[in-house]
Formats: C-alpha cells, structure tokens, sequence
C-alpha cells in the first residue's frame, strides 16, 4: 500500500501549498497538522507518514495539507480553511472525512462551519475553540524562543509541553539533534500561524457544525489543556468526547489506542 505515497504541490491563486496522499481505500481522509507545519512543511514526508498512519491506508485514500507557502501577514484560521477548500477543490476532492490535529483542529473547526457539504465526519484533536491562559502562555514561549533564535530552546519547550514527563525524560537527548535538523530558514511562517492561534475564535460557531463529530483531549495537556476539548465537545451538537487521563497534547503519538479510536468512529460513529 506504501506504493501509493505520494509527495505533491498545489498551485493556489499565485502561491503553493505542498501536500502529501498515500493509501488505497474508496474514501478519502483528509488531515490537518498543527503549528509545527510553520517550521516544517509536509514536504517529502509521504513515506514516513504512510508508516505512522498505515492503520487509514486500507479504508482510506489520505491526504495531508500544510499550509500555503507564502502566508500573509494576519492570515487567520478562517482564511486557512478557505485554502484548504481550494486544495480539495484543485484535486477534485468533493467530500472527505477530516481529521484536525492541534491547530490543524482550529482550520478544521472553520472548515466544518463554512463548508458541511465536503465533510462526511470530523475529528478534532487536542485543539481549541478559542485562545485561553494555556495555550496563550504556550505560544509565547515558543515565539519568544525562536525570536531570539534558540532552536533547540525552542525544541525543549515543544517536547516539554507536548508528551508525557516520561517521554521528555527518555527522548531529551535527541532534542539538540532536533534542533539542527529543524530549524528553518525563517519564522515568517511560524510567526504567521501563531499569530493565528491566538486570534482564533469559532466558539460561536460551533453549534453550526453538522457533521458527526469526535472531540479527542488529553487531561494532562500542557500546550492548550484538557477543558479546551471538554468546551467544543459540548458546543458542537451530538459531539463525542474522549478524553485521555495520562496524556497531554501529543496524545495521537502516545496513546497506543488512538487510530484504533479514531477508525472506530469513523466506521461506525
């Protein structure tokens, strides 16, 4: 099935946007990363990310979007949703399940309201609705780290925030390698995106949603905390809420049972 992992680009409106597919399934699965996309695209990961998602490749034909290339100056989330229509648009995706991770989630809720025809279900993970005490602290240190440019400062606070004390202490080692590896060129795009995090608000929104939806939190949350997906699940009409007791924001990556979770709901609901 890797066979079908695929490195693509979209040409929108005078910009690009890198995308990558793989899988064979009659469905099509389209997924959202959050802000990290603003220091490393999607780009050339196809492989990798059919391995770590191999569990859709059979039912579904997936599809993972960053964002544009060249995003302006006060880009929203709303305006990234509207981005992400014209990428589905331009591969002639007309209906999807859509699954948004982190700020991926944000784009995600907007995209529910805006466009209920192109989404069949939605998943939202480890996101908010709206900025709070947490997710404003978090996007501080992060952008104040990389103003000063300390990558690997900037690579700590992430790790540190995102997984489990015993992930931190296991993996540390690696993040100075991290922030070699991954520091970018610019923070334009960063800077753009967590600008976007914080001005996002769909709180009022949220009731519009009419796809089925699952909200998937983790209590131990320390980049935006576990009640932000407590407040959406309870906002979006008939939402499901699973909430994880031991993990935190990088919760898909930790919880053995997540795209076990995730299929269940997307098979039967």
């Amino acid at each position: 099935m890797f066979l079908h992992a695929k490195n693509g680009t979209i040409s929108l409106a005078g910009d690009s946007m890198h995308y990558i597919r793989f899988g064979s399934g009659s469905k099509t699965l389209v997924m959202l990363p959050g802000l990290g996309d603003g220091l490393t695209t999607v780009k050339g990961t196809a492989l990798p990310m059919a391995f770590m998602y191999r569990a859709y490749a059979g039912d579904y034909t997936v599809y993972m979007f960053s964002r544009r290339n060249h995003l302006p100056a006060g880009c929203s989330t709303r305006d990234m949703a509207r981005d992400v229509k014209d990428a589905m648009e331009a591969l002639d995706i007309q209906k999807a399940d859509l699954i948004g991770v982190s700020m991926g989630g944000m784009i995600a809720q907007h995209f529910a309201a805006d466009y209920p025809k192109c989404v069949r279900k939605l998943i939202l993970v480890v996101t908010s609705a709206e900025p709070n005490p947490i997710l404003s602290e978090s996007i501080h240190e992060w952008t104040a780290l990389a103003r000063r440019g300390d990558h690997t400062a900037l690579m700590d606070s992430n790790v540190r925030r995102m997984y489990s004390d015993a992930y931190y202490r296991k993996n540390r080692y690696l993040i100075p390698i991290m922030g070699r590896l991954t520091k970018p060129k610019s923070y334009d795009r960063f800077f753009i995106q967590a600008d976007a995090c914080l001005t996002h608000n769909a709180a009022d929104r949220l009731e519009t949603i009419e796809a089925p939806t699952l909200v998937i939190g983790g209590a131990q949350d320390r980049a935006l905390g576990g009640d932000a997906s407590r407040r959406i699940a309870a906002s979006i009409p008939g939402a499901k809420l699973s909430i994880y007791a031991q993990w935190g924001h990088g919760l898909y990556e930790e919880a053995k049972d997540f795209n076990q979770l995730v299929l269940g709901f997307l098979r039967n609901g």
